[in-house]
């Protein structure tokens, strides 16, 4: 008589490889970069720590395609979110919620991976990075608001550190997520027509210099 075994599935190279960055999110998102090592993720992910080096060469590797990976997928959900916007302050919030449903969901990833000193020169080179986000809402900005570009890319870059503020409160709190969303949109919304106030008046360019 004829055994069977069960048939085990073999996984292409590209789900393999997510796999394995999976389990990496995960430990980094419980524990820190620190506690990641190639042996364990070797284990954590089933396999053998010769075929993790063979999808990443180095730890710092696989490190930076994770890094990529997270900073697409959050710019992909928020860029979604963001097309739906018909007002300026469903903009905001819906960008904002995006943001929180992913730390809710990811943990602090993102921010432990960028903390990370071997990664924190290096940036994030895809069209998915911070600063492709910044300026293309600094755009919107520009063209709805008439403020000055010079001027709309550092309030939007600053404005980016209340939901990265409000996510580390949310996973470090008992607290409603949508409590912290209609604070984080107070606050954003208020900074710019504050700064639209302002740039109406004493920072406006003069459109014709004075004669000396």
């Amino acid at each position: 008589m004829s055994q069977t075994g069960k048939t085990r599935t073999r996984l292409s190279p590209d789900v393999r490889k997510n796999l394995i960055l999976d389990h990496a999110a995960e430990v980094i998102s419980a524990e820190g970069v620190s506690a990641l090592s190639m042996d364990r993720l070797g284990k954590e992910a089933g396999v053998s720590k010769s075929l993790v080096y063979a999808y990443f060469p180095s730890m710092k590797d696989l490190l930076q395609t994770l890094l990529r990976r997270e900073y697409k997928r959050l710019r992909n959900i928020q860029n979604e979110e963001a097309i739906k916007a018909e007002t300026f302050e469903q903009l905001v919030r819906r960008v904002t919620r995006a943001y929180l449903s992913y730390i809710e969901e990811r943990g602090l990833i993102l921010d432990r991976l960028a903390a990370e000193p071997s990664l924190s020169e290096q940036g994030d080179p895809t069209e998915y990075s911070r600063e492709s986000a910044v300026y293309s809402l600094a755009k919107v900005v520009h063209v709805n608001f008439g403020i000055d570009m010079s001027i709309a890319v550092p309030a939007v870059d600053i404005s980016f550190g209340i939901p990265a503020a409000a996510g580390h409160y949310l996973t470090r709190h008992d607290v409603d997520r949508q409590t912290v969303e209609n604070i984080s949109v107070t606050m954003i919304l208020g900074t710019f027509e504050a700064l639209l106030g302002k740039y109406e008046t004493s920072l406006k360019p003069l459109q014709k210099k004075l004669n000396s």
